[in-house]
Parts: C-alpha cells; structure tokens; sequence
C-alpha cells in the first residue's frame, strides 16, 4: 500500500465534498462520507480463481472491519465469473469489475491486494507476478507446484517486502494457537512425532478424453505457465488435480498440506533429513486417475523427531475417528488437534483438557471456509497494515508445502530420499529433477 496513494485519495475526496473538520459535508451521503474516513486504509481486493474456494472470502471480505473493497473478481472461466458476482451481491452493495485475464488485474495500480485462489500450477507463478507488481497476496495452498517455486516466493518477499500469507488457516485457529503454545511451554514433555492424517470417500473420477474446450473458458490462460496441452474432458473443472502432475499436487499438496504444518509447527522442525513413502492408486483402478490416492509417508527430522502422513483419498474409514486431523507425542503426554478443537492427554493417556471451538471450518467438503478462514483472511488484512504480526508467515508456508513435494517425488521417483536439513534439498540427483518443472515459453520464473 502506498501512502502517497493514499493520502492523495483521502485529501481529494475531501476538498471534492467540501467536508469540514466540524464534520459537516455538504452533497455527501453518511456512507458516501463513511468510505472517505476510511480511505486511508481501504484495501483494494482483486480475488483470481472463482471456483469452490470462493465462499470463504464473503465474510472477511464484506465485514465492515476489514476496511476493504473488492475491486475485481477474476476467472479464465465467464460462468464462474457471473457465478461469482451473482454470489458476492448477497454480501456487498456494489458491483466489482470481472476480469477475464489475472494478467490486466494485476497491471491495475488501484489494486492493492490478490486473493490468489487459481488452481495450484498457477499460484507461484500468480503470487510472483503480482509481487513484482507491487501487490500483497493472499495464495491458497499449496504455495506452489514444485519446490523452486516455493524458494522463489521466500526469495521475493524477502527482495519487495509484500505481504504474502498462504491459506495454512489453522495457523489462525485459537484452539490450535492455545494448544501448540502449551505444547512449546512443555505440557507434554518433549514432543517427538506428529501423526497427520486425512480421510475422504471420494468416488471415481472420468478418464481424460479429447473434448472441445467448454464454451466461455479461456483454455490457453488456464494452462498459463503449464507447456500447452489440447482439452481434455472436465479438465478445468477440479479434477486436473487427478489427472497428471501438469496442473496439481495430488492429494498431498490438495489436503496434507493443512494438516503437515500443524505437525512441523508443533514439533518445531524446518526441513527433514529423510523421506520415505509406501503409495499407490488402491481404488477404482480403471477411472481417469492417475497418481495415488492412497499414500503413507514419513518423514525424520534432526533430533529424532518424525512426522507421518496417512492420507486415504478414497477410503472413508476414520481410522483415528474423524477425517482429518493431527496427533501429537511426547514424552509425558500427547494432544490431538483437528479444526474443531483440541484434547490433551497425560502420559496414561487420561483426558486433561478438552478444548472444543465455538466456530465452524469446513473438513473435507470441497470449498469449505468459516471463522478460522475469516480470523486467517483478516489477519492478513492488518499485518499488511502493520496492525498485527502474521500468524503464519510465507516461510512457514513453503517449508509445509515442500514436504508435499518430497512426499511426490519420493512416490514419483520410487525411492528414499536423502535430505539436506538445512535446505530441503534432495542429495539425489536423479529425483532434484523435480526440484523444478518445465514452463511454457514466456512464462518462466523471475530470476
């Protein structure tokens, strides 16, 4: 945000309505009025990727206290941006611009602010884009496709000073916060392994086959940074998660994303030394996808500590009684942690504090948002305003993300990895192949 900006709007909307410092304006609406009082702190919002997510920004968004306005809803895609609009009217009395190209809203000087909520081979890439441009940016996880692309976001926040949070928004999570301080304070001895899992009945998905491009998506800008594919059937349409690694991460970089920063934040480990995965596609062997939707993975890091993935794709059994959540040991206790609360245990395993949220976030429901999302989205809003610290920085974010990414690529490459801990990178020379990916001509990573 830029004062100069800033001021200019607050000082000329002020002579424009002729308003006294006694209060008194005179042709200017109380709201009309109530909008000039607040400029100088009013963030412009541009939201990219209208899709499932979008119901998670209508309360930050249109709570008075943000101070925001959205300017922009943006989408490769004319139903979802019609879709959007049409949604948004329910929550705010003005109309935003719809944009077809992330390209021209990020060009556009009177944005302040991109919610990047694009599927994931466009969120580094968007993210670094509107950096450059001098945007502070909101990005969905995973951060990014590949583990470069993580580097890089550290790398140009570090250079341009932006804000960048990714949505990790249990970070934001008050149960979450208490239970993890007490962990740190000791509450259950020294914490040495984390259990994260997820649980979901997906069901089968349709083999990717040749098809016109949908009538109003605009194909070519899909792909973005991606080399260029012909169509294929339903693409667009959440399933490029299943199909391939040319637009997604898998279930890991989907889901485990959430729950492996809730394990790394409590042990309080950065990069491991060690990765191994045991993974396969267990569950309708004929559909259209394509990498596991099954996976268990470890990973040990520097002082004996290790964290677990169990992630079941299509498996809805609840083997640790809910569909995702995190389970904490230590050396005279344990904690479970989930998006409805927390319970801590002492060494017996005896229940010592029960800790349920008085909010709701959506689990395994596609989309999803609620009050942890809102608390995430609003803290993002005030550290850009130098009125809050963040409760999850984008270092925090890459370092959980790259751990999806180990994960991937000990599965894609069919082996342990060795890791450097004090970087995350793979001593294999084979598998850092994959520390990157190839990207259409012109679209390539800053340097």
């Amino acid at each position: 945000m830029e004062n100069t900006r800033r001021d200019f709007i607050k000082k000329a909307a002020l002579s424009t309505a002729g308003i006294t410092f006694g209060g008194l304006a005179t042709g200017l609406s109380a709201k009309s009025y109530a909008k000039v009082i607040g400029a100088n702190e009013r963030l412009n919002i541009a939201i990219a990727g209208l899709g499932r997510r979008l119901g998670a920004y209508y309360d930050p968004i249109s709570r008075k206290d943000s101070n925001v306005e959205l300017v922009y809803l943006c989408d490769v895609m004319k139903k979802q941006r019609e879709d959007g609009l049409q949604k948004f009217s329910k929550f705010i009395d003005y109309k935003p611009k719809l944009e077809n190209d992330i390209r021209k809203v990020i060009a556009d000087k009177n944005v302040d602010v991109l919610i990047n909520a694009t599927p994931d081979h466009w969120h580094a890439p968007g993210t670094w884009l509107a950096v450059l441009a001098g945007k502070h940016v909101y990005v969905e996880k995973p951060c990014s496709q590949n583990p470069r692309e993580g580097e890089i976001l550290i790398e140009i926040q570090k250079k341009y000073g932006k804000i960048i949070q990714m949505g990790n928004q249990q970070r934001s999570a008050l149960e979450s916060i208490d239970v993890i301080n007490q962990i740190h304070n000791g509450a259950i001895g020294t914490p040495y392994k984390a259990v994260a899992f997820y649980t979901a009945a997906r069901g089968e998905v349709p083999v990717a086959k040749p098809a016109p491009v949908p009538d109003g998506l605009d194909w070519d800008l899909f792909q973005g940074p991606a080399p260029r594919r012909p169509y294929t059937h339903d693409t667009w349409d959440y399933n490029w998660h299943w199909y391939g690694w040319h637009y997604g991460t898998a279930e890991s970089g989907n889901n485990a994303t959430h729950e492996l920063d809730v394990a790394r934040w409590a042990l309080q480990v950065e990069f491991p030394e060690f990765v191994s995965v045991e993974a396969a596609k267990r569950h309708f062997l004929n559909d259209g996808w394509t990498m596991y939707d099954t996976m268990d993975a470890t990973f040990r890091f520097p002082g004996n500590k290790i964290i677990k993935w169990d992630g079941k794709s299509r498996s809805g059994h609840k083997t640790y009684g809910s569909d995702r959540g995190t389970i904490i040991y230590g050396s005279t206790g344990s904690v479970y942690v989930d998006r409805d609360g927390y319970q801590l245990f002492n060494r017996e395993g005896k229940l010592v504090k029960d800790s349920k949220s008085k909010g709701s976030e959506a689990g395994t429901a596609l989309g999803g948002g609620g009050d942890m999302t809102t608390r995430h989205v609003v803290n993002f809003f005030n550290a850009i305003r130098g009125k809050e610290k963040q409760n999850s920085t984008i270092d925090e974010g890459a370092k959980s993300t790259l751990l999806c990414h180990l994960a991937n690529i000990a599965y894609r490459t069919n082996k342990t990895l060795d890791i450097d801990s004090k970087n995350g990178h793979i001593r294999d020379k084979e598998a850092m192949k994959l520390w990157s990916r190839e990207y259409e001509k012109g679209w390539e990573p800053p340097v």
